[in-house]
């Protein structure tokens, strides 16, 4: 089992429009009976207007196979369209669960 996490480093004030965006692929999720994004922002750190979504996958296929799925929902396309309007950076971390 994995976890992976996609971390947003987002513009200056930007981090509660791109929960937004994420808010939606979360419901699409849910939607398709999918486990949803657990979805975080930073409280206090280093750097300041960070965004982490992070879900829990048996298999590192079965996340990219939900994430190519999730790219075809027209309502996901739609929400994320201006994305790079709002992000400076970003990474994925991926970790497989030990215990």
């Amino acid at each position: 089992m994995y976890v992976v996490r996609e971390i947003v480093q987002c513009r200056p004030g930007k981090v509660r429009q791109m929960l937004g965006k994420f808010k939606v692929i979360s419901t699409t999720m849910r939607g398709e009976g999918l486990e949803p994004f657990r979805l975080l922002t930073d409280v206090t750190g280093e750097p300041f207007w960070t965004l982490v979504a992070e879900v829990t996958v048996e298999r590192l296929d079965d996340f990219f196979a939900m994430e190519e799925k999730l790219m075809t929902y027209e309502s996901i396309r739609q929400a994320m369209t201006d994305y790079h309007d709002l992000v400076e950076g970003g990474r994925r971390e991926i970790y497989r669960i030990e215990s």
